[in-house]
C-alpha cells in the first residue's frame, strides 16, 4: 500500500468523539502514554519547558496549562520533577472528553497541585483560562488549519511565558514504525487505527513555519526530534514576569 503524506489528511479518528467511554478508550489512553514515555515524548515536552522558565526564579509559581491531556500522564510527571527541582507548579489538564478526565483524576488522587477540567477547547470558557504557560501534546494534529490558528491564537494571547508544542512529523517512516510498534505493544484495533491516522494528520516543518508566519511569531523554534516528532516552542518577552 502506497502511503501519501504530501498533505493532511481530514480522516477524523474514533477518539475524536467526545462522548466516548469504557474500557477500550481507557486502555487506549494508557498505552498512548507508555508509548509516549518509552518514545522520549514526555522528556521532549519537559525540555521545552526548561527553556522556557530557564530566566524565571524559582520562587516563581508557574501555572502549566496541559491541552488534550489525556490520562494526565504528563502533569504527574511535571508534579513529580517540581517537587525534586524545587519548582512551584500549578499544574491544570483539559479534555473534553468526561470519561477521560476522571481516568486522569482517578490517577492523579495523590498529586495535589494537580486539577482538571472537563473543558472544549473552542468555547468561550475556555478563552477565559489563564496561565504562564500551554502544552499541547500530541493534540494539535486533531485540528483542521483553521482551528489551529484560532487556538494557537488563543494561546499565545492567554500564555504569559510561552507555548510548547510536542506533535507528530507527517512521514512514511513514522507510519512504517507505527505499523509495527503496533505488533510490539499488542494495541486493539481502534489505537491502531487512530495512530495511523494521526500520522497522516500530523505536520511537516513548512506547516508550522506557515502557522508561525501568519500568526504572526516572532521568537520562535521548530526542531525536529525523535521518534519522528516536532518540537514547536514560541516564546512570550518574560522580563515583566521575572520582575513580578
Amino acid at each position: 500500500m502506497i502511503i501519501n503524506t504530501k498533505y493532511r489528511t481530514d480522516e477524523p479518528e474514533t477518539m475524536d468523539d467526545f462522548a466516548m467511554e469504557g474500557d477500550i478508550l481507557r486502555e487506549a489512553l494508557d498505552k498512548i502514554a507508555k508509548i509516549n514515555q518509552l518514545l522520549g515524548g514526555n522528556q521532549l515536552t519537559l525540555l521545552g519547558i526548561q527553556h522556557l522558565i530557564a530566566e524565571i526564579p524559582s520562587t516563581k509559581e508557574i501555572t502549566i496549562l496541559d491541552v488534550g491531556c489525556g490520562n494526565g500522564d504528563m502533569l504527574r510527571m511535571l508534579s513529580e520533577f517540581g517537587l525534586k527541582n524545587n519548582l512551584k507548579f500549578k499544574l491544570i489538564g483539559v479534555d473534553a472528553n468526561a470519561f477521560t478526565i476522571q481516568h486522569a483524576r482517578n490517577l492523579s488522587n495523590y498529586y495535589t497541585n494537580i486539577t482538571y477540567l472537563c473543558q472544549n477547547i473552542f468555547e468561550a470558557s475556555f478563552e477565559e483560562l489563564k496561565y504562564d504557560i500551554v502544552l499541547c501534546t500530541l493534540t494539535l494534529h486533531h485540528f483542521k488549519e483553521e482551528e489551529i490558528i484560532q487556538l494557537m491564537g488563543v494561546f499565545n494571547v492567554n500564555s504569559r511565558i510561552g507555548i510548547v508544542i510536542n506533535d507528530l512529523h507527517r512521514n512514511v517512516i513514522a507510519y512504517r514504525l507505527f505499523q509495527a510498534l503496533c505488533v510490539v505493544f499488542r494495541l486493539n484495533k481502534m489505537s491502531k487505527e487512530d495512530g495511523l491516522i494521526s500520522i497522516l494528520r500530523g505536520f511537516k516543518k513548512e506547516d508550522l513555519v506557515r502557522f508561525s508566519k501568519k500568526l504572526q511569531f516572532v521568537n520562535y523554534s521548530i526542531m525536529w526530534k525523535w521518534a519522528f516528532r516536532y518540537q514547536w516552542i514560541i516564546k512570550k518577552d518574560i522580563a515583566i514576569i521575572a520582575d513580578k
